[in-house]
């Protein structure tokens, strides 16, 4: 799942369990760099890290900044940048068909995720209409 900074959906795919996160991030950022061309930097967890970071600067042009988690904590630590997308997860799994995973295929999954980020965006954009008060008219 990709996400802007604000934690509203760029891109998804759902992947086999078979595939790693490194193999479908090389599907979706050049997918994501095509429909948003001024996509400049990708945040992104320790399972990206390797090659991966020196192929998107290479053939995409992103900056992709891996968020390490220290060494030296224990239990939970909220990091930089990864609060947002798991705050997008934890939105995505107020939908109930998305808490469990019902969906023998993958597009099915992608679909249900596009369906419940679209219901959440309409419905804060019709929470913020109903708050901004209409214009005066003039007499």
């Amino acid at each position: 799942m990709l996400t802007d900074t604000l934690g509203l959906l760029l891109a998804v795919l759902v992947t086999p369990a078979s595939t790693t996160d490194r193999d479908a991030a090389r599907i979706v950022l050049p997918a994501a760099k095509k429909h948003f061309r001024r996509l400049a930097r990708v945040w992104a967890d320790g399972g990206y890290t390797g090659h991966l970071t020196d192929w998107s600067a290479a053939h995409l042009g992103l900056v992709l900044d891996i968020v390490r988690r220290s060494d030296n904590v224990q239990g939970f630590e909220v990091l930089p940048r990864r609060w947002v997308v798991e705050r997008s997860f934890a939105w995505l799994l107020r939908s109930r068909r998305l808490v469990r995973d019902y969906e023998r295929r993958t597009d099915t999954s992608e679909s249900v995720v596009l369906w419940s980020m679209t219901m959440l965006m309409s419905r804060r954009l019709a929470a913020q209409r109903r708050q901004c008060p209409a214009p005066a008219r003039a007499a």
